[in-house]
């Protein structure tokens, strides 16, 4: 934004920042930069100093200052640099994202930034930033992609002019600099890549082209998540991001969720709706993704200094977490489930809870079926009969009544042992009973997994169906809880795997 520096260097040195984002499981940070600090000369040569000097943040300064002294008296695209190469020290990867022209809070339809042509959006003098952008980062081993511009918007867009320049900025990256992955932004807020199913990007490079798309509660309507019935609205939007970005992951293209995130200070409940749809759609796809935002707090955003920022993973002061809950529920996919390259074991599912980010397990044989570590969890298979089986055993998924826990069994052709997925959000897992009740897969206070009835089938808005809501996740990860977990002890024959017990 305005200072032209990254947030948090008057709280906290850049080096402890950047071991906090580790400590938190990420290991890349999408770095923003406004086209005029590369293009601007008078803009790129200020020093840190000047420029909150400019803008009267004199506490920012001294806290600058105590911080990050090196800094302080250097000019702003060497701060940049300083940043990036603390970021590697700490192994962690950057993405330069060229978030806004000139500097500011971003973004709205009318903020003069948001496409070719806009009156600081001047097509030529972005293709000269991003060449001195990808020149000035060529050799650096922590810099792996640029994402050429955030969120193409506002009443001037259009596909043409997409198709026109967009390829011009992707051969400008490559050209500068061969190593790293070119990012494509699509229209309307980075929500809108439907048009690449009719014409596909010509370009000299092939294999490191990935497509960006971003994802909000918001994105769909301030309060479309509290007035609707959230299992038709999740299905609903899915269905969208699915024809309007999605389907590339089909076609064989990396899809780079660039934004999402929710209030951490849980106050919005049309984003606490949205989050649990939206991570049951990542871990399902796969998707690599940037949480907004790391900030906790800015130094100055539209006037107001010093603001909190209840979107930040860090909080007010950049000493810890904001909401170590939330970043608890992410971190099981920060960690792909099968991601390129990743065959620790033979395809499998695991079962997903989106709204603890924790998976289906067992501790042992004396503990019910629970949710625990996504790490940890059972290996399953989901047959053309719709059973839901151990992987390596005969053990399917089984429920006997309402409000009970759910068991593991060896007959597995009754309604009770077969599962579909239900209602518009494709995420309720649904078996019959013996007297034809259906009824879904829940979670109890004690993590334990149970069934009860059915949530929010019907049209109601008032009710939250999230703790019923469980993903299928393809994955590939290896996971010892079958050979720890499913063993009995038979007398004179001591511990026997459970599929061997007659």
């Amino acid at each position: 934004m305005e200072p032209v520096l990254a947030e948090g260097l008057s709280k906290q040195p850049m080096d402890t920042i950047a071991k906090r984002i580790v400590s938190m499981g990420f290991n890349c940070v999408r770095f923003t930069w406004p086209l005029y600090l590369i293009t601007n000369d008078s803009l790129a040569s200020l020093t840190v100093r000047q420029s909150f000097q400019q803008l009267g943040l004199l506490e920012s300064i001294a806290g600058i200052q105590a911080n990050n002294p090196s800094i302080i008296d250097v000019s702003l695209i060497k701060a940049y640099q300083a940043v990036v190469s603390s970021l590697g020290e700490n192994n962690v990867m950057v993405i330069l994202d060229n978030h806004i022209s000139k500097p500011g809070w971003c973004c709205s339809n009318l903020d003069d930034n948001g496409f070719f042509g806009d009156k600081y959006f001047d097509p030529d003098l972005w293709i000269t930033g991003l060449t001195r952008m990808a020149t000035l980062f060529n050799g650096v081993t922590n810099v792996v992609g640029m994402s050429l511009r955030n969120e193409p918007r506002g009443p001037k867009q259009n596909i043409n002019d997409w198709y026109k320049y967009m390829p011009k900025g992707a051969e400008a990256v490559h050209s500068a600099n061969p190593n790293v992955l070119v990012i494509l932004s699509g229209l309307s807020f980075d929500r809108d890549l439907s048009f690449l199913k009719n014409q596909q990007l010509k370009l000299t490079f092939s294999g490191k082209l990935v497509f960006e798309a971003h994802w909000y509660g918001f994105s769909d309507g301030q309060t479309t998540w509290v007035k609707d019935n959230p299992n038709e609205v999740c299905g609903r939007v899915a269905t969208y991001m699915m024809n309007t970005s999605g389907y590339l992951v089909d076609q064989g293209y990396p899809l780079f969720i660039g934004e999402f995130g929710i209030d951490q200070s849980g106050a919005n409940v049309n984003g606490n709706r949205y989050i649990s749809c939206f991570l049951g759609v990542a871990a399902e796809l796969d998707l690599d993704w940037a949480l907004w935002t790391l900030a906790g707090s800015y130094y100055v955003r539209d006037g107001v200094v010093g603001l909190n920022e209840y979107y930040g993973a860090m909080d007010y002061n950049w000493c810890g977490a904001r909401n170590s809950s939330f970043i608890q529920r992410i971190s099981a996919l920060q960690s792909p489930f099968r991601g390129p390259g990743l065959s620790e074991a033979k395809p499998h599912k695991v079962i997903f809870h989106p709204l603890t980010g924790l998976c289906i397990t067992r501790k042992s044989l004396v503990h019910p079926l629970q949710l625990g570590p996504c790490s940890d969890s059972y290996p399953w298979s989901y047959s053309p009969q719709k059973t839901l089986v151990v992987k390596g055993t005969r053990f399917c998924l089984q429920t006997d009544a309402s409000g009970t826990s759910l068991k593991l069994g060896i007959f597995c052709t009754g309604s009770n042992s077969k599962w579909e997925t239900i209602s518009d959000s494709k995420m309720h897992l649904s078996a019959k009973l013996r007297d034809g009740k259906s009824i879904c897969l829940d979670v109890a206070s004690d993590n334990t997994i149970i069934t009860n009835g059915c949530k929010c089938i019907s049209k109601d808005n008032t009710c939250d169906p999230s703790s019923q809501w469980f993903k299928l996740v393809d994955s590939t990860r290896s996971s010892t809880r079958v050979e720890r977990s499913l063993l009995q002890y038979l007398p004179g024959k001591g511990l026997v795997p459970n599929h061997l017990v007659g």
